[in-house]
């Protein structure tokens, strides 16, 4: 497990004045502050605060605890002025999600607790979205699409985002492709709220603001009859990202700067809640990328607090009422980080875990077979704008197959359609073109989780690959002896103009 990152030769780069905690403000902040562009270090330190000792809540007076964002979601869900770390909670359930790889086990156990004639709690409270195995020839895949298909229509489902023609996704204008930016971009994650997914990658709905995590079949069969389910309470670790981004990172070097620096077992049962003047200047996808991996880092869920950002983001998707919630002043968390963002350089994950950090730079000497850039981590509008605008900077061809397979419908529209800046006017789809990628392919996460031999971008052989997904465990995108190295969007199409692992300044700077 890789455990270093870049700090300054001469001074460390963590604010001594920052030692101790402190604590986020209960009011939300539209401020937005940069910080002087800092020369980056060729030196390694660590660039995170070293765990701080557990804050202990007041315990005389008549002064009510803080809580935190987590807290205060999971105590209003549960219908209590205040709930603490540990403590177990009958929540009431705003959203659940389900898809093609659960749903049908979700709805059999349903089924077999409730009875087979048992309606839902709320139709229009669950989201189906077929993602996984959509695009492919296996029958059995085509069975659970059927299933899914005809429990929506029993049980009147409103939010059932279909598909039949899998030929071609265009003629199915309810298909809108990997559940977790469809949840976003359909409006069904909202600040305050607790969203619940039978998928890992759940937590990323996080960063609107609202408690959101994956939970198993089981568990979600219950909520189906119930609404409700036992949660609890996470305990919060703090990350505080402070300075100017360089324009050569994205989120995603971000979050695995953090997993490499606390494990993949760092966060276990945690909240990882975001907060800083970096985390503010960020984009809605960026600030997904974020909250999409703390799972990565064994986290429960990850949350950043709703800001100006958030609302612009909401004003044209949902007209349902929601409350934001922030964390006190006196709000107790378990550790707290802080690290200075501008000091930092593009990073990768090497196999076969997400915690094996490394820098980009160092791993030049690694000849790969392909690069792939899409699933909910790396597949969203601003991911393939940062690809398309590396390669209009190189101008330059890449020298590996490079698989570009958008996250959903709406991505897929905006690759052929947004002029990518300082481009000239030119898409995403003529600069890939011009580039010599393969097309972009029909909105899914197929790949990322391994899925069916026909599944496009699948590792079918042991090859070694640049990915902008979440997961390089063996097998994860197929073959038991591929080798994953997970990067941002801007080292991943750095690495396909040179068939190598490649730092993203080579062409960028």
């Amino acid at each position: 497990m890789a455990s270093s990152a870049i700090a300054s030769s001469s001074t460390s780069f963590i604010n001594k004045k920052d030692v101790g905690l402190s604590a986020f403000s209960s009011q939300p902040s539209f401020c937005i502050q940069t910080a002087k562009k800092k020369m980056v270090s060729k030196k390694i330190f660590s660039v995170m605060l070293p765990q701080q000792s557990e804050r202990k809540p007041a315990t005389t007076g008549s002064v009510k605890t803080g809580m935190t964002m987590t807290e205060k979601i999971l105590a209003k869900a549960c219908g209590k002025p205040e709930v603490t770390p540990g403590e177990n909670v009958w929540a009431n359930i705003d959203v659940l999600m389900t898809h093609d790889g659960c749903g049908p086990g979700t709805i059999g156990i349903f089924k077999k607790q409730f009875g087979q004639n048992a309606k839902v709690w709320d139709p229009e409270k669950i989201v189906v979205i077929p993602d996984h195995f959509v695009f492919t020839a296996n029958e059995r895949a085509h069975r659970n699409l059927d299933t899914l298909r005809d429990f929506c229509t029993e049980q009147n489902i409103k939010y059932f985002y279909d598909i039949k023609d899998r030929g071609n996704f265009q003629v199915n204008p309810d298909y809108k492709g990997v559940c977790h930016i469809a949840l976003a971009q359909e409006g069904h994650c909202r600040p305050g709220e607790v969203l619940l997914g039978t998928d890992s990658h759940t937590c990323n709905a996080g960063a609107f603001g609202q408690f959101a995590t994956g939970i198993g079949n089981t568990d979600a069969g219950f909520v189906l009859g119930t609404g409700k389910l036992l949660l609890k309470v996470p305990a919060t670790l703090r990350f505080v990202l402070d300075g100017e981004m360089p324009n050569y990172l994205l989120a995603k070097d971000l979050i695995l700067q953090i997993i490499g620096e606390i494990s993949v077992a760092g966060a276990t049962y945690k909240t990882m809640e975001f907060a800083g003047t970096t985390v503010e200047s960020l984009s809605m996808e960026e600030r997904m990328t974020l909250c999409n991996m703390v799972v990565e880092a064994g986290g429960k869920n990850g949350v950043i607090p709703a800001d100006k950002t958030t609302y612009d983001y909401l004003k044209d998707k949902t007209s349902v009422p929601y409350e934001p919630v922030y964390s006190d002043g006196g709000a107790r968390f378990l550790k707290e980080y802080r690290i200075d963002i501008s000091k930092l350089e593009p990073l990768v994950a090497k196999p076969h875990s997400p915690d094996n950090r490394a820098l980009a730079r160092e791993c030049k000497d690694v000849k790969i077979d392909r690069v792939y850039i899409g699933s909910c981590t790396g597949g969203k509008t601003e991911d393939f704008m940062s690809a398309a605008k590396l390669f209009q900077v190189s101008g330059k061809k890449v020298k590996v197959p490079t698989f570009l397979v958008p996250a959903t419908r709406e991505v897929w529209m905006d690759i052929y359609s947004l002029p990518v800046p300082g481009s000239g006017g030119k898409t995403c789809s003529e600069i890939f073109q011009e580039a010599g990628c393969y097309e972009p392919a029909s909105p899914s996460c197929g790949a990322c989780p391994g899925g069916l031999p026909d599944t496009y971008g699948r590792l079918n052989e042991p090859k070694v690959c640049v990915s902008t997904t979440n997961r390089n465990f063996p097998g994860r995108m197929g073959h038991i002896e591929g080798q994953i190295y997970l990067a941002s969007p801007y080292t991943a199409a750095a690495s396909a103009l040179t068939g190598y692992v490649t730092d993203p300044r080579d062409f960028l700077m």
